[in-house]
């Protein structure tokens, strides 16, 4: 028996990344998954890579337009017959300091992270609420706990996250619907495998853990707070940063 077994999660951004590593986790516990993302053949090559028909299926996606989230929403129910577990999870960087970013780098990061969210967690609040259960993760980072130099747009979207989970949580419990926020550190990708050696060996020191994430652990957190092992919880902001920044 798994944890999430006959459920259904949609998960944004899912095509890769730590996106992808939280629809492995949760397929490992019997979830069916929808994957939305930008580009579909390569959602499509993702949900095949994760079984396919009857265990995971793929839409195009924007987050930042709501008849998209409404589609991609649509989809599970009509594919899998549900919505149980939501995950917000897309984004983008944009990073540049103060002074050199553009009006443009700050609108698309807001947009994509703080409107996409906010578009999946009332999206998925409207179906969750109508049956009386449901879980919403949503990805927030330590950048929106802390701050971090060159990403005044990310740092401010990641930490309206949190102020979003926190509202919705407050309005959706009576209706049975939980809505909680992870915060992942350094965590080891492509991406930040390709940091400078300097930049990177700036951000281990800072650890205490002395080593980087993977992206497996972020999505048992998240496996965590979509389950019935949190039951209790909503409104929370879980760190997964190895100690970093406590």
């Amino acid at each position: 028996m798994g944890l999430l077994d006959g459920r259904t999660a949609v998960i944004t951004g899912g095509a890769q990344g730590i996106g992808y590593a939280i629809a492995e986790c949760l397929i490992a516990q019997g979830t069916r998954v929808v994957l939305g993302d930008l580009d579909l053949a390569a959602t499509e090559d993702a949900a095949k890579r994760l079984g396919g028909a009857g265990t995971a299926s793929a839409a195009r996606c924007d987050v930042t337009a709501a008849a998209d989230v409404d589609a991609l929403l649509a989809h599970a129910v009509e594919v899998f017959g549900s919505l149980d577990v939501m995950v917000n999870n897309a984004g983008i960087t944009r990073d540049a300091t103060l002074r050199t970013m553009t009006e443009d780098q700050f609108d698309q990061v807001i947009d994509v992270h703080l409107k996409g969210t906010w578009n999946g967690t009332r999206k998925a609040a409207a179906i969750m609420r109508e049956q009386k259960s449901g879980a919403i993760v949503n990805i927030s980072s330590l950048s929106g706990k802390v701050g971090m130099v060159g990403q005044t747009n990310y740092s401010a979207a990641k930490a309206g996250i949190v102020g979003l989970t926190k509202a919705a949580a407050k309005e959706m419990a009576h209706h049975g619907v939980r809505v909680n926020a992870v915060q992942p550190g350094l965590i080891r990708s492509a991406m930040t495998e390709a940091m400078p050696a300097k930049a990177w060996e700036q951000k281990m020191s800072e650890i205490p853990m002395g080593r980087p994430g993977e992206v497996a652990e972020v999505a048992s957190v998240v496996l965590f707070l979509a389950s019935d092992l949190s039951s209790y919880m909503t409104g929370t902001v879980l760190e997964v940063t190895g100690g970093r920044f406590m």
